[in-house]
């Protein structure tokens, strides 16, 4: 840690640590901005402990300073959805809120991609579905590095770095260790956390659950962002940071429902990826905040990827657009993973698409 944040911890500690009225919490909205990937926030006092989101009251915000509206009439709404600890705030009750967005005229924003879902998930919700997401990022340094990488030159060839251990190989792992408690401490669906292949790139697992694992990812994606601050570190996630022969960064998503969980299952799990094959453009659009742009430097046709431009699936098979794992087509029952969204992707734009391909038979027209 830097010695000028190290002091300033410090000096913030000591306010951290005054009696505030047992009533009174502190409340931080969290939102999606205009980007369709950054999260802005705000904090507001509340006069009495919420217990749930139905405590919580809408607020206002200029989104024209967000790229969600004109100054003319930027007044743009948040609706509370889903409500957590808050790991930063001192006080036991201080909540983190999870807010979708609304414009002047009371419909979703633009990048308000969760309406859109929460309507597909109730059309469905017989079905349990069920989604893990696979987030990867990477870590770099205040000038645009990837942390723990020489100044000058490049570290060794990717082989030792995937799940590896030792100072040569893993970088930042304390910072990675005291996310996994912050999530738990919050609430949040955590599954586990490894480092990747790249050197300063991890992962780490949210799921699984409906729309809640999609919740979870954005506030997972938040408190990273704020642990990083602490020790100075930048955290993106950008689907490609390094070019040349170095992997990307995505957000692998794995999806089932009570069908395909049950016994024979394995059947379903065929018929949705014959309906995802037919969708693959539409797909590839919902995958990335700018409708593929991002993706088409990521998906290759190697270093783990399938090509963009054209739907595959395999058993066990990681250089294809779904996979189907082996335990999976052994045990006849179970999940797919789709490998296409990006690191950067709105997984509520994400699962949407899924829902509404597999379950829906939407053909993407409305």
């Amino acid at each position: 840690l830097p010695k000028d944040l190290s002091n300033q911890r410090l000096i913030l500690q000591r306010y951290r640590n005054l009696e505030t009225p047992a009533n009174r919490v502190q409340a931080t909205y969290l939102w999606i901005d205009g980007t369709g990937e950054n999260i802005r926030l705000k904090d507001r006092v509340l006069d009495k402990v919420p217990s749930s989101v139905e405590d919580l009251p809408d607020w206002q915000y200029d989104g024209s300073s967000t790229y969600q509206a004109h100054g003319e009439n930027s007044d743009t709404t948040l609706k509370p959805r889903a409500i957590y600890r808050d790991p930063f705030k001192p006080g036991k009750n201080d909540v983190i809120v999870l807010c979708d967005t609304y414009s002047a005229d009371g419909k979703p924003t633009a990048s308000n991609k969760r309406a859109a879902f929460q309507a597909a998930i109730d059309l469905i919700s017989d079905q349990e579905p069920w989604f893990g997401i696979e987030q990867e990022y990477t870590l770099l340094d205040v000038d645009g590095r990837p942390f723990g990488w020489p100044e000058n030159g490049f570290p060794a060839p990717q082989g030792p770095y995937y799940c590896g251990v030792g100072a040569d190989r893993v970088y930042a792992r304390d910072l990675v260790e005291a996310h996994v408690v912050a999530c738990l401490y919050a609430g949040i669906d955590f599954a586990g956390t490894n480092a990747e292949v790249m050197p300063a790139q991890w992962e780490f697992q949210i799921g699984p659950a409906g729309i809640k694992a999609c919740d979870d990812l954005w506030v997972s994606r938040y408190i990273l962002q704020r642990i990083a601050e602490e020790y100075g570190v930048v955290v993106t996630f950008d689907p490609k940071p390094m070019e040349g022969q170095w992997n990307g960064a995505g957000a692998h998503t794995n999806f089932s429902t009570k069908e395909m969980r049950a016994d024979g299952g394995i059947k379903a799990i065929e018929e949705a990826i014959e309906k995802l094959s037919k969708r693959h453009e539409r797909h590839i659009k919902a995958y990335d905040p700018k409708e593929g742009k991002d993706n088409e430097r990521r998906l290759v046709g190697r270093l783990e990827t399938s090509s963009i431009d054209k739907f595959s699936w395999g058993v066990a098979n990681r250089a294809v657009s779904v996979r189907v794992p082996r335990g999976v087509a052994t045990a006849g029952k179970g999940y797919l993973e789709d490998r296409r969204p990006s690191s950067n992707c709105d997984p509520y734009a994400v699962c949407n698409a899924i829902v509404r391909t597999c379950l829906l038979n939407d053909d993407g027209a409305s």
